[in-house]
């Protein structure tokens, strides 16, 4: 295993849970980046342009580390998503989604300053969505409470019982991290994992 430490720039609980399942020693720091989304930005450039800078406002500070960066953008039709933040907008949001296919694009940055290397992947995972009704839709927000999920939904959770069917290459995608891809780019910089 390399001798430089890990680091995942993220504060998401989610993203931690994930990257313990590789058991690599690693911490954390929050990256405090801006995540306002640029004008006419695509949600996937949104996505891989999160994840870099994520890792690059943590990398500048440690720059003989490795530091994975993640960023997580659902896209309904061509608009991007924001995490609902409150129950209202998590109603509306799933309200929005009802019998519909969301895409959700979601990236990880491995960087590493001290070697100008710059890892990106996107996964794409399309969820489509059931019919819900409005008691339903209640009684799934009181249940598990997903104000800080992308899509207002935890796919790892009762949120599954929302959709109708999942695509995607990595099933942690949307939960936050793309493990296969992350894992592939620790291997390709020198970490061991099985």
């Amino acid at each position: 295993m390399p001798t430089a430490r890990l680091i995942l720039a993220s504060t998401s609980t989610y993203r931690r849970q994930l990257l313990d399942r590789l058991r690599l020693p690693y911490s954390v720091v929050s990256p405090a980046t801006d995540e306002s989304r640029l004008p006419d930005e695509a949600p996937g450039a949104m996505s891989e342009r999160l994840a870099r800078a994520k890792a690059d406002a943590v990398a500048v500070l440690h720059p003989d580390a490795w530091v994975i960066g993640s960023d997580q953008v659902a896209e309904r039709d061509g608009i991007a998503l924001g995490k609902p933040g409150d129950h209202a907008n998590a109603v509306a949001q799933l309200r929005a989604a009802s019998g519909r296919t969301l895409r959700f694009h979601t990236s990880a940055c491995l960087r590493r300053i001290s070697t100008s290397v710059a890892l990106i992947h996107r996964d794409v995972t399309e969820v489509a969505f059931r019919t819900l009704d409005d008691d339903g839709i209640e009684r799934y927000l009181s249940a598990e409470r997903p104000y800080d999920c992308a899509g207002s939904f935890k796919s790892e959770g009762l949120g599954i019982a929302l959709f109708e069917s999942m695509r995607s290459d990595d099933p942690t995608a949307l939960i936050g991290l793309p493990l296969i891809a992350l894992a592939r780019m620790l291997r390709e910089t020198g970490f061991s994992i099985p």
